[in-house]
């Protein structure tokens, strides 16, 4: 039977894509000044969260100094400031930051994971890897029964989530065209919300704000409102 550990173990131990293996470890060994006294992470970056959420967030890969730093997708970067924030003021999140892997974060009723695993040169996976890596996601959505709002952020994320889910909505045709906000049914009864992505190519230039981005999330928590008031899980990673 699979489970979430079962992914986690895969993703993490993964080599089949030569030049990622390459730059992630290359930019582990070599280090960014401000982190060269830690021991970075180098490995392919699996999702965490609670197994019985509703809510998934899906990035593109995790950041060279960030994830691949840190081990736990978007912590240790500034898209994940904006992410955990977003995130802890609807109740996803115990916490508004994220630093390192041990820092006590838990998310409820929320999952977080990537397109792609590893941190990519320039960000941008080729094809070839975005689909190598794709089953580990579909293996999630499978395992993650109870999600009923995926958040895509940024266009790569969308085009992969309606490829693994959207074809089988009702009425689906082509796949929807990416945009702030959009919202867009996917199989099994599931809900497509769309974000731009809080890179600071973003952020800085002004195309994303705060507030356009904590819209996204307020809808995303009506959506799968009434809340749970359990504690969630243990997170897996």
């Amino acid at each position: 039977m699979d489970t979430l550990h079962a992914v986690t173990a895969e993703i993490v131990a993964c080599r089949a894509c030569p030049r990622l293996v390459e730059w992630r470890e290359l930019v582990a060994r070599q280090r960014r000044a401000s982190f060269r006294d830690e021991e970075y992470w180098g490995r392919p970056v699996p999702g965490f969260g609670d197994p019985a959420a509703r809510l998934l967030l899906v990035g593109l890969a995790p950041a060279a100094h960030g994830g691949n730093r840190t081990g736990r997708v978007f912590t240790g970067d500034r898209s994940g400031d904006w992410v955990f924030r977003a995130l802890w003021k609807q109740g996803f999140a115990n916490q508004p930051t994220s630093a390192h892997a041990g820092d006590g974060l838990q998310l409820l009723d929320a999952y977080v994971a990537a397109a792609v695993r590893c941190a990519p040169p320039a960000n941008k996976p080729t094809p070839e890897e975005r689909d190598r890596c794709t089953p580990y996601l579909e293996r999630e959505l499978a395992l993650l029964s109870g999600v009923t709002v995926v958040v895509a952020l940024g266009q790569f994320a969308h085009d992969v989530v309606w490829r693994l889910i959207g074809a089988g909505a009702p009425g689906a045709g082509r796949r929807p065209r990416f945009g702030h906000l959009g919202e867009h049914p996917l199989a099994g009864g599931r809900t497509l919300l769309d974000s731009f992505h809080p890179s600071q190519q973003n952020t800085f230039t002004g195309k994303l704000t705060e507030p356009a981005f904590d819209a996204v999330f307020t809808r995303a928590a009506a959506l799968v409102r009434p809340p749970r008031t359990t504690p969630p899980p243990a997170n897996p990673t």
